[in-house]
Protein backbone atom coordinates (compact mmCIF):
# COMPACT_ATOMS: atom_id res chain seq x y z
CA UNK A 1 0.00 0.00 0.00
CA UNK A 2 1.25 3.30 -1.27
CA UNK A 3 0.83 5.90 1.59
CA UNK A 4 1.19 9.02 -0.64
CA UNK A 5 -1.66 7.35 -2.76
CA UNK A 6 -4.10 6.78 0.45
CA UNK A 7 -3.24 10.78 1.31
CA UNK A 8 -4.55 11.59 -2.28
CA UNK A 9 -7.61 9.61 -1.29
CA UNK A 10 -8.50 10.24 2.37
CA UNK A 11 -9.59 13.39 4.26
CA UNK A 12 -8.65 13.35 7.62
CA UNK A 13 -11.68 11.91 8.55
CA UNK A 14 -11.82 9.50 6.15
CA UNK A 15 -8.37 8.13 6.82
CA UNK A 16 -9.28 8.18 10.51
CA UNK A 17 -12.42 6.43 10.04
CA UNK A 18 -10.80 3.28 8.02
CA UNK A 19 -7.93 3.36 9.97
CA UNK A 20 -10.05 2.68 13.35
CA UNK A 21 -12.34 -0.09 11.61
CA UNK A 22 -8.99 -1.44 10.26
CA UNK A 23 -7.16 -1.42 14.13
CA UNK A 24 -10.23 -2.74 15.78
CA UNK A 25 -10.48 -5.98 13.53
CA UNK A 26 -7.10 -6.41 14.55
CA UNK A 27 -7.61 -5.79 18.13
CA UNK A 28 -10.48 -8.53 18.26
CA UNK A 29 -9.52 -10.84 15.42
CA UNK A 30 -8.63 -14.49 16.63
CA UNK A 31 -7.72 -16.93 13.96
CA UNK A 32 -9.33 -19.59 16.19
CA UNK A 33 -12.52 -18.40 16.23
CA UNK A 34 -14.28 -18.50 12.98
CA UNK A 35 -17.59 -16.44 14.15
CA UNK A 36 -15.19 -13.39 15.60
CA UNK A 37 -13.99 -10.99 13.04
CA UNK A 38 -11.51 -11.94 10.31
CA UNK A 39 -7.58 -11.29 10.46
CA UNK A 40 -6.41 -8.57 8.74
CA UNK A 41 -4.77 -9.92 5.43
CA UNK A 42 -1.43 -8.92 4.65
CA UNK A 43 -2.92 -5.79 2.05
CA UNK A 44 -4.77 -4.45 5.13
CA UNK A 45 -1.57 -4.66 7.43
CA UNK A 46 -0.06 -3.04 5.68
CA UNK A 47 -2.88 -0.37 4.66
CA UNK A 48 -3.14 0.07 8.32
CA UNK A 49 0.21 0.85 8.78
CA UNK A 50 -0.15 3.36 5.60
CA UNK A 51 -3.07 4.70 7.11
CA UNK A 52 -1.42 5.56 10.19
CA UNK A 53 1.57 7.59 8.53
CA UNK A 54 -1.61 9.51 6.58
CA UNK A 55 -3.21 10.27 9.44
CA UNK A 56 0.09 11.89 10.98
CA UNK A 57 0.10 13.66 8.16
CA UNK A 58 -2.85 15.50 7.93
CA UNK A 59 -2.63 16.15 11.63
CA UNK A 60 0.78 17.68 11.47
CA UNK A 61 -0.57 20.04 8.53
CA UNK A 62 -3.97 21.43 10.73
CA UNK A 63 -1.27 21.30 13.54
CA UNK A 64 0.87 23.94 11.93
CA UNK A 65 -2.13 25.59 10.27
CA UNK A 66 -3.46 26.18 13.40
CA UNK A 67 -0.08 27.27 15.24
CA UNK A 68 -0.72 30.42 12.21
CA UNK A 69 -3.96 31.14 13.60
CA UNK A 70 -2.89 31.51 16.84
CA UNK A 71 -0.15 33.87 15.86
CA UNK A 72 -2.33 36.14 13.65
CA UNK A 73 -4.80 36.12 16.84
CA UNK A 74 -1.68 37.09 18.87
CA UNK A 75 -1.04 33.95 20.60
CA UNK A 76 2.86 33.47 21.95
CA UNK A 77 5.32 31.12 21.26
CA UNK A 78 5.15 30.73 24.66
CA UNK A 79 1.55 30.00 24.82
CA UNK A 80 1.53 28.10 21.83
CA UNK A 81 4.11 25.85 23.15
CA UNK A 82 2.08 25.02 26.29
CA UNK A 83 -0.77 23.74 23.81
CA UNK A 84 1.62 21.73 21.98
CA UNK A 85 2.95 20.17 25.52
CA UNK A 86 6.49 21.43 24.40
CA UNK A 87 8.93 24.09 25.02
CA UNK A 88 8.24 28.00 23.41
CA UNK A 89 11.51 27.25 21.26
CA UNK A 90 10.80 23.88 20.02
CA UNK A 91 7.34 25.02 18.91
CA UNK A 92 8.58 28.05 16.87
CA UNK A 93 11.28 25.69 15.41
CA UNK A 94 8.73 23.23 14.50
CA UNK A 95 6.40 26.13 12.74
CA UNK A 96 10.10 27.63 10.94
CA UNK A 97 10.63 24.02 9.93
CA UNK A 98 7.13 23.32 7.98
CA UNK A 99 7.34 27.11 6.01
CA UNK A 100 10.36 25.98 5.10
CA UNK A 101 8.93 22.93 3.76
CA UNK A 102 6.10 24.61 2.12
CA UNK A 103 8.26 27.03 0.33
CA UNK A 104 10.33 23.71 -0.87
CA UNK A 105 6.78 21.90 -2.31
CA UNK A 106 6.08 24.91 -4.04
CA UNK A 107 5.48 23.77 -7.71
CA UNK A 108 6.16 20.26 -7.28
CA UNK A 109 2.36 17.71 -8.46
CA UNK A 110 0.17 17.60 -5.77
CA UNK A 111 1.38 20.09 -3.32
CA UNK A 112 0.06 23.60 -3.01
CA UNK A 113 3.83 25.13 -1.19
CA UNK A 114 3.98 28.75 -0.37
CA UNK A 115 4.74 31.53 -3.08
CA UNK A 116 7.32 34.07 -2.03
CA UNK A 117 4.54 36.46 -0.94
CA UNK A 118 2.75 33.86 1.65
CA UNK A 119 6.12 32.68 2.80
CA UNK A 120 6.95 36.37 3.48
CA UNK A 121 3.61 36.91 5.55
CA UNK A 122 4.29 33.45 7.38
CA UNK A 123 7.57 34.21 8.61
CA UNK A 124 6.46 37.63 9.73
CA UNK A 125 4.73 35.46 12.10
CA UNK A 126 7.52 33.71 13.85
CA UNK A 127 8.41 37.24 14.65
CA UNK A 128 7.24 39.94 17.29
CA UNK A 129 6.91 38.08 20.28
CA UNK A 130 5.78 39.79 23.37
CA UNK A 131 6.86 36.81 25.92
Amino acid sequence: MDVDDLERQHTLLSAVRRYEELRTRDSLADPDDPAGPRPLSREEALELLALGEVVIRRAGQGRQLTVRTARETGASWAQIGRALGATRQSAWEAHRRWIDAQVAQRGQPGALGYDDDAAAEARALLANDAD
